[in-house]
């Protein structure tokens, strides 16, 4: 599974990663990007036509399926079972946000650990770092876009900062890092 969060400049930062990654890519993609809490986000539908791999919304006790991408829904965390299906949360926002990158990414970690990639993209607050904190405990893979090629570098400096371990990584670099996982 890879899991990813992205805040300010999400859209342009994953209109590079996702439609790169190919038809037969054999992980689930799950991913949290703040979002105001409109009744609606448009997101799956927006990367939906862009890319090889099945784009949803997130639903509650849904099964995760390989080569699919569910976006977070708006004002629901997102949460990655043991039992390889997906809850959603209307618990308190963290760190202000609802969804929250860290909620996903904890639990991720919790749920599969060194069968887990992080990635954390743009953003400007740490929303992140704790979960991909967790992620490199838990002997998973930590991925974190460059500082300098993100739009806003608060997010990626935090996630570098709590997980010196992390591969930073251009944002061109990155599709080929996701893809070096399925070669494997």
């Amino acid at each position: 599974m890879i899991v990813i969060g992205a805040s300010a400049g999400a859209v342009e930062a994953l209109s590079h990663i996702l439609p790169a990654l190919p038809a037969d890519f054999p992980y689930a993609v799950l991913i949290v990007v703040h979002i105001p809490s409109d009744p609606r986000s448009h997101l799956a539908s927006l990367f939906a036509g862009r890319c090889n791999l099945r784009v949803k919304e997130a639903e509650d006790k849904e099964p995760l399926s390989p080569g699919t991408i569910y976006f977070a829904p708006s004002d629901y965390h997102l949460l990655a079972e043991s039992d390889y299906r997906l809850s959603l949360s209307s618990d308190e926002p963290v760190r202000y946000s609802r969804p929250s990158i860290d909620v996903l990414f904890e639990s991720a970690a919790d749920a599969f650990g060194d069968d887990l990639t992080g990635l954390i993209l743009t953003g400007s607050n740490s929303d992140g770092a704790k979960g991909l904190r967790a992620i490199c405990d838990a002997g998973g893979i930590a991925l974190v876009q460059t500082p300098d090629t993100a739009d806003a570098h608060e997010m990626p400096l935090a996630a570098l900062k709590a997980c010196p371990g992390a591969r930073s990584l251009s944002l061109s670099e990155i599709p080929a890092a996701l893809n070096s996982l399925h070669s494997r």
